[in-house]
């Protein structure tokens, strides 16, 4: 069975090196790394190498809900690429491209099965969205 591939991706206004930084760094992943503002990161552990693992907790500001995102780092080029798979075995590759002052950050993942393409592609976007907010600001 084939999986369906899905891309989001922004330019953000920020050198690579910084980008960088605040997609990787727990203290920064806590405060973009979710597609509401109903909800919040309240906890991320960031071993980034090869085999390295990847948590973050992601949760309903009300208490309602929440779950961990884990995932164990296939490849690391810094400033350039990182490739993980997920739990479920999933994949995801997220490159970062630099060009005068502006880093495009895309990444593509395997769609899970259980909830619709786009919808998946808009919570990945808003939180993408977030990212570039915050990094910029």
């Amino acid at each position: 069975m084939e999986t369906t591939k899905i891309t989001v991706q922004s330019a953000v206004k920020a050198g690579t090196q910084k980008v960088w930084d605040y997609y990787t760094q727990p203290e920064h992943i806590m405060k973009w790394n979710f597609a509401d503002p109903s909800w919040h990161c309240p906890g991320v552990t960031n071993d980034l190498r090869v085999g390295g693992k990847y948590s973050a907790r992601m949760e309903a500001k009300d208490g309602s809900y929440g779950f961990d995102f884990n995932t164990v780092y296939d490849e690391v080029v810094e400033q350039e690429k990182i490739a993980y798979t997920m739990e479920d075995g999933r994949k995801a590759v997220i490159t970062f491209r630099g060009e005068n002052g502006t880093t495009r950050v895309t990444v593509t993942f395997d769609a899970e099965s259980q909830n619709d393409v786009e919808m998946q592609r808009k919570g990945w976007q808003a939180i993408l969205d977030n990212f570039k907010k915050y990094t910029e600001q």
